[in-house]
């Protein structure tokens, strides 16, 4: 697993669990004790967590979107070939659900050249990607902005969301799992997504090789609730990411379509 993989998924965990031994991480991430320490030091010195006796502990954002802004430049180039995959999933004249998540505002850019599109958005990142942009009627689905994600979320939202109706949901997810499906770090955004899920004929869920094998806090849905699955071609490697080529049978034996983006 790379470096910028790995910090992105040391910082989700810890994130979702709210403290998380360096001993457990080592476990879950398949390295050293000593690497775990060094990366929870290089997170921290970002202000994205906090260092304690054996662990770390979620830390307050330094400002709104400071998580999101870190993570965004991570795996650019891997996220963005996933944007252009999903994107061409996307029939024009299609009413699309766009999920929140740095994944997705590649997602985004691509979109524009589907157009004729309706596209909800459940993040302002994704906002205003798309704001202006010719033949996109955007909506900004209401709800609380959630700190240092700027994900859409709360009773607002998922009011707002059981009044639509969607031929698309795309959906991006924190794990996916052979055994437990989808699962997301944060039980709100895992409660949004299982609302987009009820609401849209079709989804399209989309992630990196790293999300493969993960099992995250908030369960979402089983594997079958999904109708396409996007990752990048490294989920094939088991050296990697071991996680990988297991959790895509198990996808494939439920019936998922899964796009590998190259």
């Amino acid at each position: 697993m790379g470096v910028a993989n790995r910090l992105d998924l040391t910082l989700r965990l810890v994130q979702g669990a709210g403290q998380v031994s360096v001993s457990e991480l080592s476990q879950r991430l398949g390295v050293s004790e000593m690497t775990v320490r060094r990366d929870l030091d290089a997170l921290e010195r970002q202000g994205l967590l906090r260092r304690v006796h054996g662990g770390a502990v979620a830390g307050p954002p330094r400002e709104e979107g400071a998580g999101f802004a870190a993570r965004e430049a991570w795996q650019a180039a891997t996220k963005d070939r996933l944007g252009v995959a999903v994107a061409a999933l996307v029939e024009p004249g299609s009413r699309v659900l766009l999920d929140a998540g740095t994944t997705t505002v590649h997602v985004a850019e691509h979109l524009a050249a589907r157009a004729p599109l309706t596209v909800a958005v459940l993040s302002l990142q994704a906002a205003a990607c798309l704001a202006d942009r010719p033949g996109i009627e955007l909506l900004v689905v209401g709800g609380r902005s959630r700190p240092g994600e700027r994900s859409l979320v709360g009773p607002l939202a998922l009011r707002t969301l059981e009044s639509l109706v969607f031929d698309c949901f795309v959906m991006s997810i924190g794990g996916v799992h052979a055994e437990h499906g989808w699962s997301e770090f944060s039980l709100e955004d895992a409660a949004v997504k299982q609302a987009g899920l009820a609401q849209a004929a079709r989804t399209v869920g989309v992630a990196d090789a790293t999300k493969l094998g993960v099992r995250a806090f908030g369960q979402v849905a089983p594997l079958d609730a999904v109708h396409t699955f996007v990752t990048d071609a490294a989920a094939e490697d088991a050296a990697t990411h071991p996680g990988g080529p297991a959790t895509l049978k198990a996808l494939r034996d439920a019936g998922v379509e899964t796009v590998l983006a190259r």
